[in-house]
């Protein structure tokens, strides 16, 4: 790596059921989704050898999806099998671009499938890449790592933050190797500014400037048509579901709000853009195995916002009133506004640090002008920040090794677990209709302690036959 200026440093075997355990996966795949997660399957976990393909299942193919496809197939000591996507057409064209971009080797077969169970029951599949709306995060995680798929899964972590925990239980559990895609913990940027933070090169920090990101709408689109190979009741999974309409489903730039700026689906741009400039905070702040002690809004209370298409609201936004604020037990807070959305400004005895994902810019510019040699506090660096897609390496590295990834499954949890107390901070103000109540966060039974109006909102309610487990 070269030594840029600080002050702005730009851009064995796989793991199978064994027969019993199997014989039950399919049995209770065949009863429901529900069913499945009933009998835990007894898993051997052996490393992949330095010089062995990781066979992979796509599961969602549509905006970071097939991004990922592009992505994965252009990496060597990888290979796509199979891609699983409830609108089938959707699969199908992902697998025509990589024939037409010479991806796929001679004589390859690559399965395409609308149920993901029909990945999970392949034997010779290694690992998937889950890139699908948040709402589905959960229940795939689990039933992926009770399969004995290691996992890539986008973030925000979960939908909510029981969620999140049943997730860490599942990959815990079953010892699968875990990425969540928080691609910055693999940037040379990030990287470089966080080593200065944890160092104190700036002095200890005091002040967090975060984005004020917006909370999710409602949904208030008519139904419409459902398009030709699309199962929208699969799509809908855990959550309601509503008469389709595309701005509810897709994801593309042209429609508004996109399912992650609605409450059924996503978190709006509070778990969307802030699942990268919040997991900065958590990571600049060493605070990736807890989170704040209490958090609270100040300005008029939350007003819920219907998205119609007479009055969608802007793409991905939602709300960014109240004003939130956190503290942590450091005494450091976090102000929402004045940040990147993508990083954070870290206000520091001696000067600031404003960290984006385009860059990291001291203030002194001295204070921090180029890489540390040999710090003290070590950052977790990744994997070949010269390559292209180093996060993803990074995930296929630590599966030949075992060793742990640069953002595992509590590192993801911890920082999607800020993004959902920002919004149910806003969502409990909108009920009590009052502001500045300081709502008590404890991080080790991840529960509120002064609010059950709060503590509502920590999990929801599942469609029949679509429920995340109780035990996983």
């Amino acid at each position: 790596m070269q030594a840029n200026d600080m002050a702005e440093i730009s851009a064995s075997s796989p793991s199978v059921l064994n027969a019993m355990g199997r014989r039950r996966f399919l049995q209770h795949s065949a009863a429901g989704l529900a069913g499945m997660a009933l009998a835990p399957s007894i898993l051997s976990q052996n490393a992949k050898g330095a010089n062995d393909r990781i066979r992979l299942g796509m599961i969602g193919v549509g905006n970071m999806g097939f991004q990922h496809v592009q992505s994965f197939s252009g990496i060597e000591g990888a290979t796509i099998t199979a891609i699983a996507d409830v609108f089938l057409p959707r699969a199908e064209k992902s697998v025509q671009w990589l024939q037409d971009n010479g991806r796929i080797a001679s004589g390859q077969k690559i399965d395409v499938y609308q149920d993901y169970r029909k990945i999970l029951e392949r034997d010779d599949i290694d690992a998937v890449v889950i890139a699908v709306p948040d709402h589905w995060h959960a229940l795939l995680t689990i039933h992926a790592a009770q399969a004995g798929k290691h996992i890539y899964c986008q973030k925000p972590f979960a939908h909510t933050i029981w969620e999140g925990r049943q997730m860490v239980k599942a990959a815990d559990k079953y010892k699968v190797v875990f990425q969540t895609g928080s691609q910055q913990r693999s940037s040379i940027i990030s990287n470089v500014g966080i080593t200065h933070l944890r160092n104190g090169t700036l002095g200890k920090i005091k002040h967090v400037l975060a984005s004020a990101y917006g909370t999710p709408f409602e949904n208030g689109f008519p139904g419409t048509p459902v398009p030709e190979g699309l199962d929208w009741d699969r799509w809908c999974g855990p959550s309601p579901k509503p008469e389709y309409n595309r701005n509810i489903w897709s994801n593309e730039k042209d429609s508004v709000p996109t399912w992650s700026g609605l409450r059924l689906y996503g978190g709006g741009t509070m778990t969307d853009w802030g699942g990268h400039g919040l997991d900065m905070i958590q990571w600049g702040l060493d605070m990736d195995h807890t989170g704040p002690e209490e958090v609270w809004v100040e300005g008029q209370p939350f007003t819920p916002f219907t998205s119609t298409p007479e009055n969608n609201g802007g793409r991905r936004m939602g709300s960014v009133s109240p004003k939130i604020f956190m503290k942590y037990a450091n005494g450091v807070t976090v102000e929402f506004e004045g940040g990147d959305k993508f990083g954070a400004v870290f206000i520091c005895e001696n000067g600031r640090l404003n960290l984006t994902r385009e860059y990291a810019k001291s203030d002194p510019l001295e204070l921090a002008r180029k890489p540390l040699e040999n710090p003290k506090v070590q950052i977790y660096r990744g994997l070949a920040y010269a390559k292209k897609n180093s996060h993803d390496r990074n995930w296929l590295e630590c599966i030949r090794t075992k060793e742990a990834t640069a953002a595992p499954a509590e590192t993801g949890h911890r920082s999607a677990t800020v993004c959902h107390l920002g919004n149910i901070a806003r969502w409990v103000s909108g009920i009590t209709g009052e502001t500045g109540q300081k709502l008590k966060w404890d991080s080790v039974n991840e529960c509120f302690t002064n609010s059950d109006v709060a503590n509502k909102y920590l999990r929801k309610t599942y469609r029949p036959g679509y429920e995340v487990p109780e035990v996983v």
